[in-house]
């Protein structure tokens, strides 16, 4: 009896998954974007990119997993609502499995990449596909480029750059439609709380100041090649027609204050020495600067101390000042702070527990009495590739 190979005993054969992940790296064919989490052993993966043997390496600890799976794919792209008009800005395109659905269905793709490796795979792929014309490929970093004029960003990010990159998208000063990003599972998590849930923290009041968010479909860690440790999820990200008329870095500073302990009532985080220091001397600084410019003579010494240094407040700054400011101006201030959490009712509340809304009404009542968190005298100069503001978006 003739026996076939076992991997050609059927004419109804099914690869096993390794052999189906080689004929992809092999082909070239099912090569795509990268995916996020990150990995232990990273550093040594080796993938077959043709038949001539040449090895590109994929570095787990740089987030490069490509996604294989063409139903998934396919989905994003239908998700997405792409109009043939459209420019499509992909971030961490790998070596185009996304890139190539993306470019049959809009009229441009900007594609940053900052592996080169990548790039020239990218281009080769494209180039057979006929969609050359269609595609201009930004081999920069992609935290650190300023991105041109879209329409969409639809995107499968490394997980290791997913805070900054909301942060630059969603503050920056390119108007989109909306983002369809590929995240790690844990990360869209948090992305999607509301107040009360668990996740609740930072990355969610602030991305929510100024966008929706919008949960797509989870996807399986064996969609990958390699296997990520995580599964993922497809976000949709919008950003809202109106947005607060509020100082995003006195926002910032504000909701690091409040969240540094998330599940402590704001009556017991304002009440702390260290914190009292802080504010008074940032709202020292907000007085007289505002004075000067007004022209006035106004003393803020019923408030606040004297202080002449300006610099961002630090823990070695607030004990220097702690030395100049008197018990009964410590006392005098902090019965103000205190005042103001119960006048508008939050001395008992908690920062898991409100919503958007309500954080930035207490924010007004604080600068209304004159109690700052951020140094008015030296604000930030902001633009698109200003990632300072991602900072914000720690839990």
């Amino acid at each position: 009896m003739l026996r076939f190979p076992r991997s050609l005993s059927s004419s109804s054969f099914i690869p096993t998954q390794l052999t189906l992940s080689r004929s992809l790296r092999q082909l070239n064919a099912r090569s795509s974007s990268r995916c996020h989490p990150k990995s232990n052993n990273d550093d040594n993966i080796h993938r077959r990119e043709d038949n001539q043997g040449a090895p590109l390496h994929l570095y787990k600890s740089k987030g490069q997993h490509i996604l294989t799976n063409p139903r998934v794919l396919d989905s994003i792209v239908r998700k997405s609502h792409i109009k043939p008009t459209d420019t499509v800005l992909e971030i961490g395109p790998g070596t185009g499995n996304l890139t190539l659905r993306l470019l049959q269905a809009a009229r441009k793709v900007v594609a940053v990449e900052i592996d080169k490796r990548m790039v020239e795979t990218l281009h080769k792929r494209v180039a057979e596909k006929g969609f050359e014309d269609q595609l201009t490929v930004i081999c920069k970093d992609a935290l650190k480029t300023k991105f041109p004029q879209f329409d969409l960003v639809v995107a499968n990010i490394p997980y290791g750059i997913s805070s900054p990159l909301v942060a630059k998208l969603v503050y920056g000063d390119k108007p989109f439609r909306s983002a369809t990003l590929l995240l790690q599972k844990e990360f869209a998590r948090r992305l999607l709380a509301n107040p009360g849930d668990s996740e609740f923290n930072r990355l969610a009041v602030n991305v929510k100041l100024v966008a929706d968010v919008e949960f797509v479909m989870d996807v399986s860690k064996r969609d990958f090649v390699p296997c990520p440790k995580v599964d993922s999820s497809v976000v949709i990200i919008r950003p809202k027609a109106e947005i607060p008329d509020v100082n995003l870095d006195e926002w910032s500073a504000f909701t690091r204050t409040c969240f540094g302990k998330k599940n402590k009532t704001l009556g017991a985080t304002f009440k702390g020495k260290r914190k009292v220091l802080e504010l008074l001397r940032l709202s020292r600084t907000t007085c007289s600067t505002e004075s000067a410019n007004n022209g006035d003579n106004y003393d803020c010494s019923n408030n606040t101390a004297a202080d002449d240094d300006d610099e961002e407040v630090d823990s070695d700054e607030v004990d220097c000042y702690s030395s100049s400011c008197s018990e009964t101006q410590m006392s005098v201030f902090k019965d103000k702070i205190i005042g103001v959490l119960k006048s508008g009712g939050f001395e008992a509340k908690r920062p898991s527990k409100l919503c958007n809304k309500e954080l930035l009404h207490l924010l007004a009542l604080f600068n209304q009495a004159g109690i700052y968190f951020h140094d008015q005298s030296k604000p930030r100069v902001r633009d698109a590739d200003n990632i300072e503001l991602a900072a914000a978006f720690s839990s």
